[in-house]
This record gives C-alpha cells, structure tokens and sequence, in this order.
C-alpha cells in the first residue's frame, strides 16, 4: 500500500507506550495496534486528530505517501 503508518516512530520520539497512547486517545490497545501496523484499510480524522493532539504532532508525522 503506497500509505505508510509512522506512528511507531513518533511514539518512539515521545517516548509513549502503546498502552499510554491508547489512554490518552481512548482507543483500544487492537485498534492502535491495527493501525500501528499499518494493516488499517482507514481513520477517522477524530481518530487521527486525538493521536496528533497526543503526540504533539501533525498528520504528515504519522502518514507518508510512497510511491510504489
């Protein structure tokens, strides 16, 4: 898929566990999991601002666009 997730690197930036971040955005541990992974067919931009807002970060942070 030519969208890439980076929340594992911006959560490595701020040093946040899953768990913390999970807490923080009131999503289960799965769904963040799911979407960490990159196995996420979408997000909600609710989703996507709590995580931004969390992390102190912009959407461009967390996804990437590469070309195949």
């Amino acid at each position: 898929m030519p969208i890439t997730v980076n929340l594992d690197v911006m959560m490595a930036r701020r040093k946040m566990s899953l768990n913390e971040l999970s807490e923080k955005v009131n999503i289960t541990l799965a769904n963040l999991s799911i979407l960490k992974t990159g196995k996420a067919k979408a997000v909600r931009f609710s989703t996507l601002e709590a995580i931004c807002e969390a992390l102190d970060c912009q959407p461009g942070d967390i996804l990437e666009y590469v070309e195949d």
